[in-house]
């Protein structure tokens, strides 16, 4: 009976580790995909200061644009979060954004590493469990 306890217990151990890695995993996405969205703000700065009275495209949903013309290419509003939007000259914007940016992809380090952790414990304690079960087995 103490061999089944056992057993129940790192299963149940092991399954709140796979369900923390998976947020961990969803996480990491959600992460990735901001950066992304931020890499791509970054070069759309680069791209547009100076470029005033030019053409361009602006997204309004479901795959449809509106054509439209630059008119000051110097300043944007920028998001800083909870809602809170300023507006700042490109330059400063996008210093703004590499901050954004590092301090993410340091978070995203931070828990990368802590999947790995995760994943090592799981693989670590998982051909234990096995064991254990094939032992319990055995006895029936």
């Amino acid at each position: 009976m103490e061999d089944r306890q056992r057993l129940e217990s790192m299963v149940n151990e092991l399954n709140a580790y796979q369900q923390q890695a998976e947020v961990l995993q969803q996480q990491i996405d959600s992460l990735n995909a901001t950066i992304t969205e931020l890499s791509v703000a970054m070069d759309t700065l680069s791209t547009i200061k100076g470029e005033d009275n030019k053409e361009t495209l602006v997204p309004i949903g479901a795959g449809s644009f509106l054509i439209t013309e630059l008119k000051n290419t110097e300043e944007v509003i920028i998001g800083l979060g909870a809602g809170v939007a300023v507006k700042k000259k490109i330059d400063d914007a996008k210093d703004t954004i590499t901050e954004q940016k590092t301090e993410l992809e340091e978070l995203r380090e931070k828990m990368s590493a802590d999947l790995q952790k995760i994943t090592q414990y799981i693989m670590k304690k998982s051909p234990e469990a096995e064991e254990l079960m094939q032992k319990i087995e055995g006895k029936e």
